[in-house]
């Protein structure tokens, strides 16, 4: 049993599933979405058809879901083993994302932690390189958010610090797509 992550689950240091392969799933799009549970905005996926997410899979040994259904405590877990191009020996593949009676449209009111940003471009970078990750930023919708610049003292709990490659990229790419920048307090 293996899940597929499309966040900061494809950063690896993340979390203790091994290995974290690259993979792609088919028929979701990957958005940012607001929630009535959260301040924030949360990373989900949506049905789509036409859609298509890179980002990675591992295992969950034992078929033990307990500790990662915590972690993903705002997402319900969905059946997407069909959906997911991998090359791999996994037979069962889960997906995570935010039911739809609980997703909003992200404002300026719920914004993105630049610090959980920086986790997920850096798991990108490291799996699917410098394409992967600026693959990120063009198929993400929801970029209306506000980015709160949380770099200082990092509020994602499983913050990875950025290199200067990471830093670089997610600067150019919130530049070029208008993204406002708010300071945190």
């Amino acid at each position: 049993m293996f899940f597929f992550g499309y966040g900061s689950l494809v950063n690896a240091a993340t979390h203790a599933h091994a290995p974290c392969l690259p993979a792609t799933v088919r028929g979701w799009r990957r958005t940012w979405v607001a929630t009535p549970q959260r301040p924030l905005c949360y990373l989900s996926v949506v049905r789509d058809p036409a859609g298509q997410v890179e980002g990675a899979i591992a295992p969950v040994p034992d078929g033990d879901w307990a500790a990662l259904d915590l972690r993903e405590a705002a997402y319900t877990r969905h059946d997407a083993t069909a959906e997911v191009i991998h090359d791999s020996e996994a037979e069962q593949i889960a997906i995570y994302a935010v039911p739809p009676e609980h997703s909003g449209v992200p404002g300026q009111d719920n914004p993105i932690l630049l610090s959980y940003l920086d986790t997920v471009i850096g798991g990108f970078l490291h799996l699917h390189g410098r394409a992967g990750a600026e693959a990120f930023f063009a198929t993400t919708s929801g970029w209306e958010a506000s980015v709160l610049n949380d770099r200082a003292a990092p509020r994602y709990p499983r913050s990875i610090a950025p290199t200067q490659e990471v830093l670089d990229l997610i600067d150019e790419s919130l530049s070029s797509l208008g993204s406002r920048i708010v300071m945190a307090e």
